[in-house]
């Protein structure tokens, strides 16, 4: 019996959505929506972020592909995820 599965970040990333749902497509939402796409990528359960990522990209106008585009073209710049201390961060949970 397949049983979806409760993401470990997933009140976290719940909030993260709904910011993103009323935010505009800026570097770090870009950032932040591609990195969701990615953990949620295949995750069998938080059904309802997998379909409001679509939404998002639907509301952005933008394809999963130009959205990674984006991005990388962000990163590559880098400093998107500047920590308090100031040394490079990057978020693999």
């Amino acid at each position: 019996m397949n049983k979806d599965q409760q993401h470990p970040l997933y009140n976290r990333d719940r909030s993260v959505v709904s910011s993103l749902i009323a935010g505009e497509a800026t570097d770090y939402n870009l950032a932040e929506l591609a990195r969701l796409r990615i953990r949620y990528q295949g995750f069998p359960g938080a059904r309802d972020i997998q379909s409001d990522l679509d939404k998002i990209l639907q509301q952005w106008g933008i394809t999963e592909a130009e959205l990674f585009e984006k991005t990388r073209a962000i990163h590559a710049v880098g400093g998107i995820y500047k920590s308090r201390s100031k040394k490079e961060e990057q978020d693999w949970n």
